[in-house]
């Protein structure tokens, strides 16, 4: 009789990995995508999400959005992978990450920050959430034992990975994978706290930014949907990140805002063509 020792080596490890698989409750929570996997995964889903998406052609706009993304992504508690970061062509107001540091920022979420503070607490969530491995722990819990036995199998067979690019073709599928629970949001709000108070921004720009948008979406609620639907920023976040902000040592140097976004703005406003 063969002996179980003689069967593929990856055989074995599915097996034993099959043996000691946790509750489904579990794995869940789990992160089951290597960091080379998730960042493959996010710039497949990149190259889909700009097929369906009107990248802003603006290298002003763009230079100024991924130079701040990238002063806030030197401060992360992830600092190890590439950071690319977009702008949107749309006037919604929202910001979302796709995995292994793949972010986008629309053009309405920068014409509505009043200050500087304000959007780079966004898009500090935003890396927050690249940071707590949050997209990658969605695609484990949707995809599960599948992604379980493709890392079993060695992880070679690209298939996988483009079946789960292929959910974020459109934005419904982007919405959908990256609506995350309240403890993943109220953690992405301490990695953004932390991120811009380390980059010298007024880490309480982002409550103040919340804070505008729920009064916003009082008054319009079409208008701020999308956000909602993803980010809902709620009184208790709010309070969180004030108070999270409020116990960090005293800064001299904190900026609320810069020229050079007041200048960004007014040249977004200055090329936006008239409503109808």
């Amino acid at each position: 009789m063969k002996g179980f020792s003689t069967l593929p080596a990856r055989r074995v490890a599915l097996a034993w990995l099959l043996i000691a698989l946790p509750g489904c409750a579990a794995v869940s929570q789990m992160n089951l995508l290597s960091a080379q996997q998730e960042v493959e995964i996010g710039r497949q889903a990149a190259k889909e999400v700009e097929t369906s998406m009107p990248i802003y052609d603006d290298p002003v706009v763009a230079a100024y959005v991924d130079s701040l993304g990238q002063l806030l992504a030197r401060h992360s508690r992830r600092p190890d992978i590439k950071y690319t970061f977009k702008v949107v062509d749309t006037d919604d107001v929202n910001a979302f990450a796709l995995p292994g540091g793949f972010l986008y920022v629309n053009r309405g979420l920068i014409t509505t920050a009043k200050t500087e503070a304000e959007l780079a607490g966004v898009v500090g969530h935003e890396i927050g959430h690249v940071v707590g491995h949050h997209g990658a722990r969605q695609i484990s819990k949707q995809y599960g034992l599948a992604v379980l036995i493709e890392l079993a199998l060695g992880g070679q067979d690209p298939s996988l990975t483009r079946d789960i690019a292929a959910q974020f073709a459109n934005i419904g599928g982007t919405l959908a994978l990256l609506k995350y629970g309240r403890d993943a949001e109220r953690e992405a709000d301490m990695f953004a706290v932390e991120e811009t108070y380390a980059a010298g921004i007024d880490p309480s720009g982002m409550a103040a930014f919340f804070e505008k948008l729920m009064a916003l979406h009082e008054s319009e609620p079409g208008g701020m949907e999308l956000l909602f639907s993803t980010h809902p920023p709620t009184n208790e976040r709010i309070a969180s990140v004030r108070d999270q902000a409020a116990k960090l040592p005293p800064k001299l140097s904190l900026s609320s805002s810069s020229d050079r976004f007041i200048a960004i703005q007014k040249h977004i406003l200055e090329r936006r063509p008239p409503k109808p």
